[in-house]
């Protein structure tokens, strides 16, 4: 069984198994401290009995800079699920859905619109996974990815910018039904 916590410092050492998937982003360290220090609450880890780290989600609370504030892209206060990984052998545990929850409640107690991430558009059962969970796409950023992992030769991979609404957005004003038919480009996106 695996307990929940707030990430520390001294879990860097214990990413490794989590950290080995090819869709797993792996940062520099002082990216993962960067978060700990500013949104401790948006940052945990699912640990095993024997104190190995089987999953973390990293996240934060944002919004667009103001020279956005007219963008059609603008955001408002909303949470982002920067990353989301459980080790294989811990996968299909309801591990990654225990910590995107603890998340959404961390996004509710910080008044936050809505909850977005980007996946891969490959990311089948990542995408999955996340509809499972009220998320839906909002729009396709083309090219979000510099490489491609199912293609080596590609240029780049496009990306689903994924949203689940918070009760703060009560007329679901954040969210759309055909995001997939909405394609901006990289420089579109804080």
């Amino acid at each position: 069984m695996a307990s929940f916590r707030r990430f520390r410092p001294d879990d860097l050492d214990k990413f490794s198994k989590c950290n080995l998937d090819p869709l797993t982003e792996t940062y520099d360290l002082s990216f993962y401290l960067q978060y700990f220090a500013k949104w401790p609450s948006l940052f945990q880890v699912a640990e095993d009995p024997s104190g190995n780290i089987i999953g973390y989600i990293m996240g934060k609370l944002e919004s667009s800079p103001e020279f956005f504030k007219y963008s059609e892209h603008y955001l408002p206060w909303h949470a982002h699920i920067t990353a989301l990984t459980v080790s294989p052998e811990a996968r299909r545990l309801g591990i990654g859905k225990i910590l995107t929850e603890n998340l959404e409640v961390a996004a509710e107690a910080g008044e936050a619109w809505f909850v977005d991430l980007f996946v891969r558009k490959s990311n089948t059962r990542a995408i999955n996974f996340y509809e499972g969970m009220g998320y839906s796409v909002y729009r396709v950023v083309k090219d979000y990815y510099g490489d491609n992992v199912n293609d080596p030769t590609a240029h780049g991979e496009d990306a689903y910018d994924m949203r689940k609404p918070m009760s703060r957005d009560k007329t679901l004003k954040h969210i759309r039904e055909d995001g997939r038919n909405h394609e901006v480009q990289p420089e579109d996106v804080f």
